[in-house]
């Protein structure tokens, strides 16, 4: 277990110090796996008023960015590349938090996230569905484009 204080983890005492720093090695290289290729164009995914860059790690509406944290846009990530597809609980788990072990909760708090800043729900939008006790699919419609820096 790590404690955690702003957006810093520290490992409670009597706990591996190493794993702490192993997780936050861990989340810096996936952030430069999206950031390293920046000559390859930018994909842009756009659904409902929506817009997501993925590669740039940043979900649009409209022309202004949705403040949404990392965890639940990487299940927006997966949920769009698996479109129209159930996606396991356990899938989600792994993609979003690899190589570690995490309550179930945590996949629901950063769905409930995801789904509020969507406005999943409101207005006749219906992006994410739940299949109670397996998984979500992203039932929207969805345009994929190359898009130029």
């Amino acid at each position: 277990m790590r404690a955690f204080i702003g957006r810093l983890a520290y490992p409670e005492p009597g706990l591996d110090a190493e794993h702490a720093v192993q997780h936050q090695d861990m989340d810096k290289a996936i952030i430069e796996k999206r950031t390293e290729s920046a000559d390859v164009p930018t994909t842009k995914v756009s659904f409902g008023p929506f817009c997501l860059l993925p590669t740039q790690f940043l979900l649009l509406e409209g022309d202004k960015p949705v403040p949404l944290g990392s965890r639940a846009l990487e299940i927006l990530i997966a949920l769009l590349e698996r479109r129209g597809e159930l996606v396991s609980k356990q899938d989600l788990m792994a993609r979003v938090w690899p190589n570690l072990f995490v309550e179930p909760s945590n996949l629901t708090v950063h769905m409930s996230a995801l789904r509020r800043a969507l406005r999943d729900g409101q207005g006749g939008n219906r992006f994410i569905i739940n299949i109670r006790g397996r998984g979500y699919r992203f039932v929207a419609s969805v345009d994929v484009s190359g898009h130029g820096n």
